[in-house]
């Protein structure tokens, strides 16, 4: 294979001709396919069905402790509950307090409760002149999306092969007050699927933040979502690793049974510290007088225990591993070799992440909308949409069915191709008139 770039403008021109004939070939199938973000597809939600005959009109509703989970009550969530997302994030269930059914609202009330009454007596963020948060990139727009919504500065941090750059987090969080967190997705992260090596952890747990607010919004959203589960990614233990290194009180943990069960109708966990309990809970039992205790004895009782949620993900696994190996094969069979772009072959999670050649996402993307395929906005994986090289894209295979990701994949890959190609002869246009 040769690169792209070395190729000649007769070479380029006869193959731009080429790629905009397949294009428009794609164009003619008036497809309308789906991949704009990582939802479960409709198999993945059949495996739960079991969940709804689970209980019924004569099902005993009482907790172990008696607890009659119809009525109010139980702020931080019945201890059954407690029990079962411990075991899946591996911290015990006096650290978790239980939601309701999305750990993004979660976030956002961490930050709203921050921005209005402050963090543990700290001056509220809203009196602040400003407020800053570091922010690993490529990252999941929708923590980008929260921060922005209430006007936080959005520092980007660079990933790396093992996690964010932690001298770049260090010195930023050591030297400015007004640094007040990081968001985090340490295991199979969005979208690299990129896992926190201990090193990255530990130093993350040994932080020594300017601002005694400062706190690490650790979304562990993809904790048990392995591929392989005979050698999935291992993540160090936060919670015990800040414990250990005298904060306990740095980090928020979040997990969902959202990408398990039923989006939308899980179950949220936040594990943090004592003293943050305290804390949250000032403000959650202004905020409610309980979350839906049924559906949390629902889950309970499907699942039993963590063993029971391992087993139930490898039948998630079981359909999510054939989509992305058919995107990772069509990406090495296609684009290697031609120096046009470069991919990360995660082991779990639920994204691919693709960077293109600099200058091609956004075009790239809207070529993929022209042929029917819709996808995540180029761009959306930096804070405020903005990826200063205009090459990032995230790839989410887990909705449409095989048939139709095999045709998507061998679109982008076209689009891909056409959008080098474009790139590089206006590149060279442009050299040519300077």
């Amino acid at each position: 294979m040769t690169f792209y770039t070395e190729l000649s403008e007769e070479e380029l021109e006869k193959l731009r001709k080429d790629l905009k004939r397949k294009f428009r070939d794609y164009q003619q199938k008036d497809l309308h396919l789906d991949m704009s973000r990582g939802k479960p597809s409709q198999s993945q939600l059949d495996i739960s069905m079991d969940m709804m005959d689970v209980l019924n009109s004569d099902s005993d509703l009482a907790c172990e402790d008696g607890t009659d989970c119809r009525n109010y009550g139980v702020l931080g969530g019945i201890y059954e509950a407690k029990e079962l997302l411990a075991s899946l994030t591996e911290v015990t269930a006096d650290d978790i307090i239980i939601y309701g059914n999305s750990s993004l609202n979660v976030m956002y009330d961490m930050i709203s409760r921050s921005m209005t009454h402050g963090v543990m007596g700290n001056t509220p963020w809203c009196k602040l002149e400003k407020v800053k948060f570091l922010c690993p990139v490529p990252g999941y727009d929708r923590h980008f999306t929260i921060t922005e919504y209430f006007g936080i500065e959005m520092i980007p941090i660079p990933m790396r092969e093992d996690g964010p750059d932690m001298d770049m987090v260090e010195e930023l969080a050591g030297g400015d007050e007004l640094v007040k967190g990081i968001w985090c997705v340490p295991k199979y992260s969005n979208p690299q699927g990129i896992t926190y090596s201990d090193q990255v952890v530990r130093r993350f747990a040994k932080l020594k933040p300017a601002a005694k607010d400062f706190r690490i919004y650790w979304d562990n959203a993809y904790c048990v979502h392995h591929f392989d589960f005979e050698n999935p990614d291992i993540l160090l233990e936060i919670l015990h690793e800040c414990k250990k290194a005298g904060n306990p009180d740095m980090v928020y943990k979040f997990c969902s049974t959202s990408k398990i069960s039923f989006p939308g109708s899980g179950v949220a966990a936040l594990a943090t510290s004592p003293n943050n309990q305290v804390d949250i809970k000032k403000q959650l039992a202004v905020q409610t007088i309980g979350h839906d205790k049924v559906n949390q004895l629902r889950h309970v009782r499907f699942y039993m225990d963590k063993n029971g949620i391992l087993d139930h993900m490898k039948k998630h696994a079981a359909i999510m591993k054939p989509k992305f190996d058919i995107v990772i094969h069509t990406l090495e069979q296609e684009l290697s070799g031609l120096g046009i772009g470069s991919w990360i072959n995660p082991k779990g999670g639920y994204f691919i992440s693709f960077d293109a050649m600099p200058g091609c996402a956004k075009r790239i993307v809207k070529l993929m909308k022209k042929a029917g395929v819709v996808m995540t906005p180029a761009g959306a994986t930096y804070p405020y949409g903005k990826d200063p090289k205009d090459s990032n894209i995230r790839i989410a295979p887990s909705f449409p069915p095989e048939e139709e990701l095999q045709l998507a994949a061998e679109i982008f890959a076209v689009c891909v191709k056409l959008a080098s190609v474009e790139k590089i002869l206006e590149d060279r246009k442009k050299n040519q008139a300077s």
